[in-house]
């Protein structure tokens, strides 16, 4: 039995002005009910959508992965039934089932105890490892053996961190030997300081001056490739911060429990990590001074250069305003700032930073920079420190960088934007030389990629589509030409049970040049002749954009949840639309920075623009008595920030486990966006310092056990609702975390209630709205 029983808590603080304005109410809704009631079976067929409509499409294959060192890939697509894994050998044509389906199910079946088929295993993407398989389910790893049905649980500490999740760094971790490159020594961390271990056996402390208090971090160990010194941060542990949880409702005993995260937050006391180097031959220790990087939040990417005279690291400043490139000379244990990166705003560390050494060296330095309101890549000059020339150019962004072969001086790379007429978002791949010339675009189809190399860089795989065209997926050779179509979407089934793809809609933005592009989905059974009320599905994290941009629904485990929800949403009678505003991610650097200690912003200044171009465009967009909005996590924020700030626009939301004060949520994110040390942006964007300008109607819903999101903030924001004298509901889910209803738990029961909540109050409106201006 799962522990996601939903509990219902609505809190009516005008209970005496209520009752005696009931009649009239009822009166109102009764007027109505005719032309905007929503049947029990309407309801109940817009919930099943998501299980209607699965197993309708054929062939839509997924991104690929190639084995190592091969020319054989490996992919999804969907079959009758479901999904199927298929592997393609490039060299003899060969294509067979990537592993035994069936066998693998039956694995997971005695494993987990549900059933499992072969044709719904709970994965979306594997790698072939042990003689069987490993994938991740629920963010954790599992192995299956291909021999026999057999599959269970790993523990596995370098498993991917979720999306924004905070995991518990203390807990002990691996440590194991780390052997040095001719195999005559290893190291590791005993008692909190470094042991070296000869061939025979024979050890020698490297370090005495660790402890519980300074110690060396295991996971940092790095020996040199000449074998002769060892790299180590030692670690003076910050505040450690605890968020405790309460499981009301655990199923294996009756009384509650509690739990603790390991959890910090804006403002916090940090960890400070120290660079020491070893010298295992003459027994020397040295601590790397610290002048260059004194207030660290992230200290990464801590390599050895190929000839072991020197090694470097990537410093991030709290407050991520600075960024260096620091090297170090095993010599003089000196410190030098190769490259000094610094913005009046923020420095983007969620996949907007990237460095290359050419030829493992330094002599020369690949570095992706915004410094001229563009991310592109340019060839730093590695003794100077000094910009050689710039590599990419155009009002467009790097999306990343996939391969570089520094013996040819090329780049692979992603970036989108590059192609005028197309949408600035879509994602193609291109190569470069390193001093700028022969820019060559690999991909071509108008739609968004998916692309992925063998090894060897001889070939790639390339998944397209766009929100209207089925995923089609090709064999290319390296320089683009096209080898076959490995597969070709087929949504004729989906197509005869009413799906329509969404609608394209453009706007400009606040600063009357910038193109906002949206969605608009519309009732399966839209008649142009009728007004539709008109709901947004909200997310504005600065850390990246969300419209969908791949075919639409994606499918059954890839974000086709998220997107199905707003078609069943419309399916009641409205239209439903999601955009990205000006403060999130993947356009020009002033785009991106709207967002900086403003996250109270939202992009509401170009949403609501966006709204209205689209009323004056369609007689059917309806937006006269207002719009209601919906978001979760960041967009829970976000929604509280409409009806909070903009509520002559916005008067219905539901807000689903928000940070609703950025001080309470993750240090990584919120100090990223809002800046450190924490001031007056954080109370100015804090929905709970502002509960009282709360007008419209909403519905709070969140997960007891949210490990995102520390679900105090949701309770936080009740508490000043409450003071305020605010009326509001609440779905508080026992035992539900930071995705319940959406992905997770009881996702029909909950989808049901924010269903109804906008039929009533948004379609029908039931009741009055007491939540006004005084």
């Amino acid at each position: 039995m799962k522990l996601f029983q939903p509990l219902i808590l609505t809190c009516c603080l005008s209970a005496i002005f209520a009752v005696s304005h009931a009649t009239a109410v009822q009166a109102a809704a009764s007027a109505q009910a005719d032309n905007t009631a929503v049947s029990a079976a309407q309801l109940q067929a817009s919930v099943n959508l998501r299980k209607n409509w699965q197993g309708l499409t054929r062939d839509i294959a997924f991104p690929a992965r190639w084995l190592p060192d091969s020319h054989v890939f490996y992919y999804r697509k969907t079959v009758a039934g479901g999904f199927a894994f298929i592997k393609e050998n490039v060299d003899s044509g060969v294509t067979a089932a990537a592993f035994d389906q069936a066998l693998v199910a039956k694995g997971m079946t005695a494993a987990t105890g549900a059933q499992v088929t072969q044709w719904q295993l709970p994965f979306d993407d594997f790698w072939y490892q042990d003689d069987g398989i490993r994938f991740y389910l629920n963010y954790e790893p599992w192995h299956c053996s291909l021999a026999e049905p057999s599959c269970a649980a790993l523990a596995d500490p370098s498993r991917p961190i979720a999306d924004g999740e905070v995991r518990d760094l203390r807990v002990p971790a691996d440590n194991p030997l780390r052997p040095s490159p001719d195999g005559k020594f290893s190291a590791h961390v005993q008692d909190n300081n470094l042991e070296l271990l000869d061939s025979s056996g024979k050890q020698r402390l490297l370090s005495q001056d660790g402890s519980a208090a300074q110690f060396y971090d295991a996971e940092s160990l790095q020996w040199s490739p000449d074998s002769r010194y060892l790299l180590a941060l030692k670690v003076t542990p910050g505040q450690a911060r605890y968020v405790t949880r309460v499981l009301s409702s655990p199923d294996d005993q009756l009384q509650p429990k509690t739990i603790e995260q390991l959890y910090p937050k804006p403002g916090d006391v940090i960890d400070v990590e120290q660079p020491v180097l070893f010298d295992t031959k003459t027994g020397k220790q040295l601590a790397i001074a610290r002048d260059s990087f004194p207030n660290g939040y992230l200290l990464e990417n801590l390599h050895w250069r190929s000839d072991s005279q020197s090694f470097a690291f990537t410093y991030t400043e709290r407050g991520h305003q600075r960024s260096k490139l620091i090297a170090v000379d095993v010599a003089t244990g000196q410190p030098r700032t190769v490259v000094d990166e610094q913005t009046d705003t923020f420095i983007n560390q969620w996949g907007g930073s990237y460095a290359h050494e050419v030829n493992g060296l330094g002599h020369e330095i690949i570095w992706l920079s915004e410094r001229e309101g563009w991310a592109q890549l340019y060839l730093i000059d590695g003794t100077s420190g000094k910009v050689k020339h710039k590599i990419t150019h155009g009002e467009w962004p790097v999306r990343n960088v996939v391969h570089v072969d520094d013996a040819k001086r090329q780049i692979w790379f992603a970036a989108s934007g590059v192609n005028a007429g197309e949408d600035p978002y879509f994602i193609h791949y291109y190569r470069i030389n390193f001093d700028g010339s022969d820019l060559t675009a690999l991909t071509a189809a108008p739609a968004n990629h998916h692309v992925s190399f063998s090894s060897d860089m001889q070939y790639f795989v390339d998944s397209y589509s766009r929100v209207d065209l089925p995923n089609v997926m090709t064999l290319n050779h390296a320089d683009g030409r096209q080898i076959r179509t490995v597969a070709k979407g087929d949504i004729s089934l989906l197509t005869q049970a009413g799906f329509k793809a969404p609608e394209t809609f453009v706007a400009k933005g606040r600063d009357g040049k910038s193109d906002i592009w949206g969605l608009i989905v519309k009732p399966q059974n839209f008649d142009p002749n009728k007004r539709y009320p008109v709901i947004e599905n909200i997310y504005a994290g600065p850390h990246d954009s969300f419209v969908p941009k791949d075919f639409w629904p994606f499918g059954y485990h890839s974000g086709g949840d998220k997107v199905i929800g707003m078609q069943a949403l419309a399916d009641l009678g409205f239209i439903v639309v999601q955009m990205d505003g000006m403060g999130t991610k993947n356009r020009s650097k002033a785009f991106h920075d709207v967002a900086w200690k403003n996250l109270g912003d939202s992009g509401f200044a170009d949403r609501i623009l966006w709204h209205q171009a689209a009323a004056k465009k369609y007689p059917w967009y309806d937006i006269a008595d207002g719009v209601g909005i919906y978001g979760a996590s960041a967009g829970g924020q976000s929604t509280l920030s409409a009806l909070l700030f903009h509520p002559e626009f916005y008067t219905v939301g539901v807000a689903y486990a928000g940070c609703y004060d950025n001080r309470m949520d993750k240090m990584s994110w919120n100090e990223q966006w809002m800046g450190w040390p924490v001031d007056d942006s954080y109370l100015r964007a804090s929905a709970v310092v502002n509960a009282a300008k709360l007008q419209g109607k909403l519905l709070i819903i969140f997960g007891e056990q949210d490990s995102n999101v520390d679900p105090s903030s949701s309770l936080q924001l009740v508490n000043a609702l409450i003071k305020a004298d605010k009326d509001f509901d609440l779905l508080q889910v026992p035992g539900g975390e930071h995705s319940v209803g959406r992905s997770t738990g009881p996702i029909d029961y909950v989808q049901r209630r924010q269903f109804m909540f906008f039929v009533e109050q948004l379609k029908q409106r039931k009741t009055p709205n007491w939540n006004v201006a005084p």
